[in-house]
């Protein structure tokens, strides 16, 4: 690809881009795919909003973009995301980071519902212009970042049962003593604040691992790069098969680094749980639920010879936070909590029958 300039980090040049080659300049501020050699190219590809999402289709028509690419739609926005300071300056643009970081949320609207109103308004040039942090915002259900009280918080679609895993997996994490992403219910729609806060660079797995899910791998991958990474990972794999989360994947769970010197601070809380738990519907029985789940993380500890406690479930505390979630929804809370107690169970039991010694952790390990 023919992309000339600098990539930036706030307003740090940390590479030189030559017709779309990656010339390091300061390598450990870099984007971790990168500095490991990884193409501009599919970088810019990985920061794209999902094409596939019809609201997406009609964002672009309102932004003017001609070219429909993955990439041409993340240069309209200076390749610019809320969770991070990377961007690319252009060769012949004198812009600084205050510049092209986001301020405004006029888009917000389209790229979350598609609202016929909003198609139909009438927007200024400058603001046509300047793109938008939806032309970044990845995922394939509809969603937009909206700006308040000075945060920015990203909103969600989802149906009842999606957005009642969503709320109970963050909430039931939370009293386990995890890290977790805040979720709050809005209307027909979740929302999370920003967790980097505007000072971590969040940096997704698939920049380490690519697209390989194997557990194992990616405990040995994320342990040489810190090794608090591969402890935090078991927590999310424990959670994953509390809650039996389906759709973990390198792209919805990730680390966060220094903005200043690139530095490894944690893994991300977790987030991203609204294809797990009943988002799929109900089980004949909450007790027979699937487990390969917790085979594969068993298979991981036994494998790589881990010692984890599993945290202690409460069935009061657990029944009252299915009570209190989304209460005008009609969810069969009884089964959520019979669901969770029983696989609770059966992973306290699977990982009992290991043998591996004396150490044991869980919780949040940073």
């Amino acid at each position: 690809m023919n992309c000339t300039g600098h990539l930036m980090s706030g307003n740090t040049a940390v590479s030189q881009l030559s017709n779309g080659q990656v010339i390091p300049l300061v390598q450990e501020r870099m984007p971790l795919y990168l500095a490991a050699g990884g193409t501009l190219e599919v970088w810019l590809e990985s920061r794209a909003i999902d094409r596939h999402r019809p609201n997406s289709r009609i964002l672009k028509k309102v932004l003017r973009l001609t070219d429909s690419s993955d990439v041409a739609a993340v240069l309209r926005a200076h390749a610019a995301t809320i969770t991070d300071d990377y961007w690319i300056q252009l060769e012949g643009e004198e812009l600084t980071y205050q510049q092209v970081q986001f301020q405004e949320d006029t888009f917000a609207e389209i790229a979350l519902t598609g609202n016929f109103s909003s198609y139909s308004r009438e927007y200024e040039k400058d603001q046509i212009r300047k793109g938008s942090p939806e032309l970044t915002n990845i995922g394939s259900y509809e969603k937009c970042w909206r700006i308040e009280d000075g945060r920015w918080w990203l909103y969600k679609s989802g149906s009842p049962l999606e957005r009642f895993s969503e709320l109970f997996i963050a909430g039931l994490g939370k009293q386990l003593g995890f890290s977790m992403a805040d979720y709050l219910p809005s209307g027909e729609f979740v929302k999370t604040p920003d967790f980097t806060e505007g000072r971590y660079n969040y940096e997704p797995a698939e920049a380490v691992v690519g697209d390989e899910e194997d557990y194992s791998f990616n405990y040995d991958r994320l342990t040489a790069l810190h090794p608090s990474l591969g402890r935090a990972y078991l927590d999310i794999l424990y959670m994953d098969a509390l809650c039996f989360n389906m759709d973990r994947h390198t792209k919805n769970y990730g680390i966060l680094r220094s903005r200043s010197d690139g530095e490894i601070v944690a893994m991300a809380p977790n987030f991203d749980n609204n294809i797990a738990l009943i988002s799929r519907g109900y089980g004949k029985d909450p007790r027979e639920s699937n487990g390969m789940l917790m085979d594969l993380f068993v298979e991981l500890l036994e494998e790589r010879k881990l010692a984890y406690r599993p945290p202690a479930l409460e069935e009061a505390a657990v029944r009252e936070l299915a009570r209190l979630t989304l209460p005008q929804e009609d969810i069969d809370r009884d089964y959520v909590a019979a669901m969770i107690l029983e696989r609770g169970q059966r992973l306290k039991h699977k990982i009992g029958q290991l043998s591996i010694g004396p150490q044991s952790f869980s919780g949040p390990q940073f």
